[in-house]
């Protein structure tokens, strides 16, 4: 099982060509192994980002992205890592940054704990908070 992050479900779903068709391809290699699922972090944050539920719902179906909730081990790691990341930037004193929220640490642990992959475009941040994570991140023309 594959989960998918908002960014890629923002690109399929938008109005930029070069990343929607990035999206469209990885998602459909990513379907062709197996499923692929989205948490309800994702969802949310993808209805927030584009303003209609009927529409992000609809998409998800016609592509074939299953819902998978996240489960309590999930949200404890994704707490613990959010914690951790608080320290380094306190430590680090890095304010030019947007600061990274709890919806990240749960889409990271979500991913690594009930999932075998996750595709997306922020490689880094995740290579860097959740390792072991296999990332699969589209090619824009």
């Amino acid at each position: 099982m594959i989960a998918v992050d908002s960014s890629i479900l923002i690109d399929f779903i938008g109005d930029d060509e070069a990343a929607s068709e990035a999206a469209d391809l990885a998602l459909r290699r990513a379907l062709a192994a197996g499923p692929v699922v989205a948490c309800e972090v994702v969802v949310a944050e993808v209805v927030a980002g584009l303003g209609d539920g009927s529409v992000v719902i609809e998409a998800l179906e016609q592509i074939g992205i299953d819902f998978s909730p996240l489960e309590q081990r999930a949200a404890v790691r994704a707490g613990e890592m959010q914690r951790r990341y608080a320290e380094r930037r306190r430590a680090a004193r890095a304010p030019g940054e947007a600061p990274r929220t709890v919806p990240d640490f749960l889409v990271g642990a979500h991913a690594l704990l009930q999932c075998q992959a996750l595709i997306t475009r922020d490689a880094g941040f995740f290579r860097d908070y959740f390792k072991g994570l296999k990332l699969i991140v589209p090619k824009v023309a």
